[in-house]
């Protein structure tokens, strides 16, 4: 079958200082009709920058000094801008990151989808009104007729990506490039997404480039991958050989990253520092400094590219005598996990967090005199315990209330009702005075470590500001007594970035210098700084490549080991779940719909939500037939949430009293329970 795209030997490079950087450096692939061609490697390896020199998007300072790319015999590189003004959108389309940095906000999602239309097709205004409406129907927003008129703030972040699609798909394309179409969505939408875009390849025979990092979406989407690595690919291979047998080490250290449940008693395998400057010129093997299988020749000598099987090519010195290692768990020097203690069976942690029946209900006001109409329940009634020294995992789709509850344990939101109780101690109707002792025992790491880190404050300063604050000194203010301080403080912060696995000179730097991993880090030092007993961790790893996630989630798995910590962990990635939780709690319209151990609930699930989570997550596997239980629909407004069992609108296995009544709480053992009618026949215990 002809290739539908074929790039030879591209080179990219940005002029953003006094030396070039070479983003994308030699880069050849071939992508036929009907197939998807999944991109795979870590942040900054220029794989966006790969999919932007295709669409000719460069940004003012890209510019494109050699190679070829050609859609079916045509070379791009050739074409004048009006004539590609002429592809973009019709003949290739592309499905950016961020929806909501590409979409207009000023134009209603209509207006956006017309602009395809009209200027490829010519089309009337009648007739791209139907046609708008057909789409927007096909990628499965609820009510098109109606919404195609709404602005995209008005649409979830799902909502927004399917939108996206619609628009990519207007003109017809015969090449879709989506840029991790799925990396901002819930495990449920992005079932959906990944669903919407199978059909659309098998019914028009697309070709598709997917560019991610998530193995998982590669192992169900993809016919062939490419690993990329610092502006090259590295490996090529049909999906199947890439999955049975990774070759480049770099490849190898991917899989041995990624958190699995039969690996919750070992470290998770590191790939030590970060992706080098594209701004360099490398003399040997690019990843060489990083590899656990490097030789001497490996820093001196380019690698060239060595195929060991059919459809399978890879560059890597290991290869020239075909003495290639299989895939195997390589333990990172550093790494700073250790496996948990052991537990006798009657052992039961003492209940450090106790949570009974929290409501978290914010009024909505409209009208002149700004008077109440009602109130989003964003938690409605959710009870939990979290033991010392353990991990409780809340899981669910973005909106379900899981921030509220972490912000809510805090009091940084205050409750509606309910009891919060730390150590034996209602938090909820306490005063902010006698609030500030027991903060430095609670603290929260947000999801995103750069918009929670001050850009103006030296990493000294974050962390010294949380114990000037929550562990005050005396009020003899003598400049001895000042000096000794300030040394006892600066010795207690290097220790602090020594046990997060930051070097102690970066103490001075802002956090702008930092990586996404080593700004993470930071964040946790800041929470470890006043001595916590309790962690609310937000979505911690959820924008790393998974290389990074192993670092966070080794430190975490140390720090609870060695200081006793507990976690409430909120995550809607199952596999970090799996490795770190030993109880999970899924939520469903600010209520918890099953909470068990992680065995009972990972291993049996029972709610019908719990079961479509699940078979939505994207799995490592080289097999695309493993059944995914779609959830119909997005999540329905916390503002009037449906009367009886929240979840009916979207389960499969509704009933007339699910419409009726919410279900009372059914027990499969101590430790596992349910709110469905299913099970209402099973005793109670």
């Amino acid at each position: 079958m002809t290739a539908v795209l074929r790039i030879e030997h591209l080179k990219t490079q940005l002029h953003t200082g006094t030396t070039p950087v070479r983003a994308v450096d030699g880069l050849s692939l071939n992508i036929r009709r009907g197939e998807t061609f999944a991109l795979l490697g870590e942040s900054g390896c220029g794989k966006s920058m790969t999919a932007l020199s295709i669409m000719r998007l460069l940004p003012d300072t890209g510019v494109i000094t050699a190679g070829r790319i050609c859609l079916h015999d045509e070379n791009l590189l050739q074409l004048p801008e009006t004539a590609m003004r002429n592809i973009r959108g019709k003949r290739i389309s592309m499905i950016f990151q961020e929806p909501m940095l590409s979409l207009n906000p000023v134009l209603t999602i209509a207006e956006q989808i017309r602009e395809v239309l009209v200027q490829h097709f010519r089309m009337p205004r009648d007739t791209a009104q139907t046609r708008i409406e057909t789409l927007l129907e096909q990628v499965g927003i609820p009510d098109a007729a109606r919404r195609m008129h709404e602005y995209p703030f008005q649409f979830s972040g799902g909502m927004k990506q399917r939108a996206m699609i619609a628009m990519a798909l207007a003109g017809e394309p015969e090449l879709l490039i989506a840029d991790e179409p799925t990396t901002a969505l819930d495990v449920t939408i992005q079932a959906q997404v990944l669903d919407l875009m199978r059909q659309i390849q098998q019914r028009n025979h697309m070709a598709i480039l997917l560019i991610t990092h998530d193995l998982g979406v590669v192992a169900g989407m993809a016919q062939q991958v490419a690993v990329m690595y610092a502006g090259e690919i590295v490996e090529q291979a049909s999906r199947r050989v890439f999955f049975d047998h990774p070759a480049h080490p770099y490849s190898q250290q991917l899989f041995a990253s990624l958190p699995e449940k039969h690996k919750r008693d070992q470290t998770l395998s590191v790939i030590q520092g970060t992706v080098p400057s594209l701004a360099q010129s490398f003399s040997g093997c690019r990843f060489a400094d990083r590899c656990s299988q490097v030789m001497t020749h490996c820093h001196i000598t380019p690698p060239d590219w060595h195929t060991i099987g059919h459809d399978h090519q890879v560059r890597c010195h290991l290869f020239v005598q075909a003495t290639w290692k299989p895939l195997v768990h390589v333990s990172s020097p550093g790494s700073e996990a250790a496996p948990r203690p052991a537990e006798t069976q009657n052992e039961t942690p003492p209940p450090l967090l106790q949570i009974a029946d929290l409501k978290v209900h914010f009024p909505v006001r409209k009208g002149f005199f700004q008077q109440v109409a009602g109130y989003v329940k964003a938690v409605d009634g959710v009870s939990l315990t979290i033991a010392a020294g353990k991990t409780l995992a809340l899981v669910g789709e973005s909106g379900c209330g899981k921030t509220t509850i972490g912000k809510s344990i805090l009091q940084l939101i205050p409750s509606t009702s309910g009891s919060v109780r730390f150590k034996q101690q209602e938090l909820t109707t306490l005063r902010r005075k006698s609030l500030q002792p027991i903060r430095s025992q609670l603290q929260i790491i947000f999801q995103d470590p750069y918009s929670s880190l001050n850009p103006r404050m030296r990493v000294f300063e974050i962390l010294r500001e949380g114990m000037d604050a929550l562990n005050p000194t005396s009020s003899d203010n003598t400049k001895w007594k000042q000096n000794s301080e300030n040394s006892a403080k600066e010795a207690e912060i290097d220790a602090l970035l020594q046990r997060v696995g930051l070097p102690t000179e970066v103490k001075w730097r802002y956090p702008h210098e930092f990586s996404g991993g080593q700004r993470q880090r930071i964040a946790i030092a800041r929470a470890l700084a006043v001595n916590p007993q309790l962690l609310v961790c937000d979505e911690p790893t959820s924008a790393l490549d998974v290389s990074v996630q192993a670092q966070i989630l080794n430190l975490l798995k140390s720090l609870q080991n060695n200081l006793g910590l507990a976690y409430l962990f909120i995550t809607h990635n199952i596999a970090v779940v799996e490795y770190l939780a030993d109880e999970v709690a899924v939520m469903y319209l600010g209520r918890i719909v099953e909470h068990g151990q992680i065995d009972e609930v990972i291993g049996n699930p029972r709610h019908p939500y719990t079961r479509a989570l699940l078979s939505s997550v994207p799995r490592v596997e080289h097999s695309t037939s493993r059944g995914t239980v779609l959830v119909k629909g997005d999540l329905p407004s916390p503002m009037a949430p449906p009367q009886g069992c929240h979840f009916h609108p979207r389960c499969p296995n509704a009933m007339p009293i699910c419409r009726e009544t919410y279900p009372p709480v059914s027990a499969f053992s101590a430790t596992h329970t349910t709110h469905c009618y299913l099970y209402t026949s099973e005793p109670i215990t």
